[in-house]
């Protein structure tokens, strides 16, 4: 039998990420380079999950579900990953272009999903899109970069591995802007969890938390998929209605003591991976950081002298300055990413929650943004909570909380 010419896919900022993704699924962009199959292929990708979820919502096509019949919508992210693999698979494609298949993933799955794709590569080519040089998969033989929608260069995977990336030590030498927000929390424990438990539909999340946050804290939270941590999270956002009647303390306000959710969120700032995508499309990466004052979704007020001058401090700092009016959506995703966390920190809040930040980050833009969460932990009072499964070189958390599950629901404790 022949060895099909597994492969991997360097996409360069300068191209159009999701046009090469359908050129690669269409097997237009590698027709000159290897032999494809006849039979056609298929995408896994988060287009692919959000394609599906929309589905669900308009036209109430539930294309993938679980054994339990729960939608994509519901599962979390790992969870959709999980799933889609296993339809995809039973499509019985020529080949599978696969993008960003193991973020969000803890080290179990990330297991499981080599293991499944692992089996399809005796009769179904795979062709990686590929982030993290940690990431590249068994099998693959060689890696393709495009740069302004066409392959450029074509190296062994052994010549990939071995070369350097960019360091980040050049970066980042301003000072983080000062505040222009007064909070009056001082002394206060930010965050306070006492014996914590959550249950939905009689299966137990967690059980027992205990968990404090003080002011300029750095922790790390980890825990496997459906450990809890999301339910953490919007337990400290406020958004979880499971909060009432626990022993919670939000920034000096006991939970249910009639404060409103917006209370709470006006001392959170807030970033994940998908955040971007709410914003209106041609918004200016200055706009983008000035809504952040406004915590709005788009910017709808005009902004100050002084704002306006903060937030071209902090582009100078993230060297993003002469960007400024550029539309933000056009950023390659490191420099995305860079400006929402800045518009995340604009007004210094008293706690910065990064829900798995790195997602989607080549190895150069997650060397950068480490850097970055870094110099704010080391420069401000912000309290971090940094969620991740997969630890970062260079990331230097005070504490880590880590919930391990148990059949009573996860249990959480300091490491």
């Amino acid at each position: 039998m022949d060895i099909l010419p597994h492969c991997a896919i360097i996409i360069a900022p300068d191209c159009d990420y999701d046009w090469v993704l359908d050129q690669l699924q269409n097997g237009q962009l590698l027709k000159e380079h290897i032999t494809l199959p006849n039979a056609p292929g298929v995408l896994f990708a988060q287009s692919t999950i959000n394609r599906m979820i929309t589905e669900e919502l308009l036209h109430d096509q539930f294309l993938v579900t679980t054994a339990q019949n729960k939608s994509l919508q519901s599962m979390s992210s790992g969870e959709q990953k999980k799933t889609l693999l296993q339809y995809l698979i039973a499509k019985q494609p020529g080949f599978m272009v696969i993008d960003n298949v193991l973020d969000n993933l803890d080290t179990a799955a990330q297991q499981m999903i080599q293991n499944e794709i692992a089996a399809i590569a005796n009769h179904t080519l795979i062709i990686q899109v590929l982030h993290r040089k940690k990431d590249v998969l068994p099998g693959i033989r060689q890696v393709f970069t495009i740069q302004k929608n066409k392959v450029v260069t074509q190296q062994s995977v052994q010549a990939f591995l071995q070369s350097n990336t960019q360091t980040s030590s050049q970066y980042f030498t301003d000072a983080i802007p000062p505040s222009l927000h007064q909070y009056n929390l001082s002394g206060c424990t930010l965050v306070e969890l006492k014996n914590v438990s959550v249950q939905y539909d009689g299966r137990p999340i967690i059980s027992n938390i205990s968990w404090s946050i003080k002011p300029g804290e750095f922790w790390q939270l980890i825990g496997p998929n459906g450990s809890g941590k999301s339910t953490i999270l919007s337990l400290l956002t406020g958004d979880n209605p499971k909060g009432y009647g626990q022993n919670i303390t939000l920034f000096g306000m006991k939970k249910g003591s009639g404060e409103s959710v917006w209370d709470i969120k006006k001392n959170i700032g807030y970033l994940n991976a998908t955040l971007t995508q709410f914003f209106p499309r041609l918004d200016s990466v200055e706009k983008m950081l000035l809504s952040g004052f406004f915590d709005s979704i788009g910017l709808y007020q005009i902004p100050n002298e002084t704002q306006q001058k903060t937030a071209l401090a902090w582009l100078t700092l993230l060297g993003l300055a002469d960007k400024r009016h550029a539309p933000f959506c056009f950023l390659p995703p490191g420099m995305q990413r860079m400006v929402t966390v800045a518009r995340a920190m604009i007004k210094h809040p008293p706690l910065l929650i990064l829900d798995e930040p790195a997602t989607g980050l080549d190895d150069t833009d997650v060397e950068l943004f480490t850097a970055l969460v870094n110099k704010i932990a080391a420069e401000t009072t912000t309290a971090i909570i940094y969620v991740a499964h997969r630890p970062e070189n260079g990331l230097h958390p005070q504490f880590v909380y880590e919930l391990v599950p148990d059949l009573k629901g996860s249990v959480g404790s300091m490491k």
